[in-house]
Parts: structure tokens; C-alpha cells; sequence
């Protein structure tokens, strides 16, 4: 592909990104492109002739598309199960947005690098599915009280993330945490559909939530302590 992108006149750099760019790669690891397109180049006509070859070529069966601004992520499965990420920006948008992206060829403009999620946005998602968490207890809809709790587990495990200097993005930092702390985080998992699992997992989540939001403001957390325990403490219809 790196042969097709150097031999494509409307390709004015190409990147690997992703594990590839750091050599930290290994069997499971996906290929993940950057590709910058000449400005006035009609980028739609790129990506639909980068996208026949992929199914034509390369084995593709299907794929999705992830926007950010200028730039398409094209997001390749292929039938051998190899996930291949193809990136396409006008050339004016064409570089690092994070430390994983290694230039192969051309020229790459110096961009902003990507932000991540704020400490104040994870708390208060957070709460936000403890809200829902206590609500759908109470209606005994258990399967979305589970899938409202694990979405607080998740805001909890991304915001110690932040706080050891990890990725929060798609559980990345997740295994890098202290492993006292992912002992204690352990009680935040949901074993089973039974109202009692669920809810001393609800309980040891929003504890986990009141301690991760003390490490980001002590006031906050004090002000969040007592609602979090009660949406917490038993059923009761929101």
C-alpha cells in the first residue's frame, strides 16, 4: 500500500501511525495508514479508489467510516480477520496529532495535538450513568443497568488513567494502571444479572467515582459524596 501511495501523483505524504509507528506492534496489531491529499485533489475520488482496491486486492469484506474534521478514517475488516485503517487528509491537515505516527514520505504540517477527554467531562459522565444505573435498576431493566454501570466503570477507570498519565481513549492504559489500583477497581465488575451483584457493583463504582473525582477536586467530590451513595444505596424509581 506504501508502493500504491508513493506511485499516486494526489498523494502528497504518507504516515504509519498507530503501534506500527513506535515498533510496538505484534501479531494481533491492526495496519493503520495516514495519507495527506493534495489540496484542490478531489479527496472522494481518492478514498473510492483506495476503497476498490482494499475489496478488489486486498480482501476486504466490509467497512466504517470515523470523521474528525477534514479527515476520514476508513476502517477496513478483512476476510483474514487483518483490521487495516486507511487515513486521508487534504494535505493542509497531514501530520502528528499524537506521538504514534512516523512519516514514510513527503511532508507533514505541524498540527495541534489531539485532546483528550477532561477530568471535569468523565466525572461528570460519571454520574450520569449512575443516574441512569439507579433508574433502571429500580424499572428492572437489568440489562441496561448493566450496561449503565459498566458505563460508569468505564468513566472511572479513564479518569485514573488520566491521573497515572495513561491513555483514557478505548480501555488503551487500562493494564498500565498500579496494579494495587486495579486490585481495588476489581470490585466494580458486574458478575451477574442478580439485582445484589448489580447492585454492590453500582456501590463500589460510585465509591471508585467519589475517590478518582477527590484526586481532581476535593470540593467537587465532597459536594458529589452523598448523592452518588444515594443513587447507589438500594432501588428507587428515578
Amino acid at each position: 500500500m506504501l508502493s500504491a501511495a508513493r506511485r499516486d501523483a494526489r498523494i502528497t505524504g504518507a504516515a504509519l501511525t498507530g503501534s506500527g509507528a513506535l515498533g510496538g506492534e505484534d501479531r494481533w496489531s491492526d495496519i493503520d495508514l495516514a495519507f495527506g491529499v493534495g489540496d484542490g485533489v478531489d479527496l472522494a475520488a481518492v478514498v473510492s479508489e483506495w476503497t476498490d482496491a482494499m475489496y478488489g486486492r486486498h480482501g476486504a469484506v466490509h467497512h466504517l467510516d470515523v470523521t474528525a474534521g477534514a479527515t476520514l478514517y476508513r476502517v477496513f475488516l478483512l476476510a483474514s480477520t487483518l483490521q487495516v485503517d486507511l487515513v486521508f487528509s487534504p494535505a493542509s491537515h497531514f501530520g502528528a496529532v499524537a506521538a504514534t505516527f512516523r512519516l514514510v514520505f513527503g511532508v507533514a504540517e505541524d498540527l495541534p495535538a489531539a485532546v483528550s477527554p477532561s477530568a471535569g467531562e468523565l466525572i461528570g459522565l460519571g454520574w450520569l450513568y449512575a443516574l441512569h444505573a439507579r433508574s433502571s435498576i429500580a424499572r428492572e431493566r437489568l440489562w441496561q443497568a448493566e450496561y449503565m454501570i459498566s458505563g460508569l466503570r468505564d468513566h472511572v477507570f479513564a479518569l485514573a488513567c488520566l491521573r497515572h498519565g495513561l491513555s483514557p481513549n478505548q480501555g488503551r492504559g487500562m493494564d498500565s494502571l498500579p496494579a494495587e489500583l486495579l486490585a481495588g477497581l476489581s470490585e466494580v465488575l458486574v458478575g451477574s444479572l442478580e439485582a445484589a451483584q448489580l447492585q454492590r457493583a453500582f456501590r463500589a463504582a460510585a465509591e471508585a467515582l467519589i475517590v478518582e473525582a477527590a484526586h481532581v477536586d476535593g470540593g467537587l467530590a465532597r459536594r458529589l459524596a452523598e448523592p452518588l451513595r444515594e443513587l447507589a444505596s438500594g432501588p428507587g424509581a428515578a
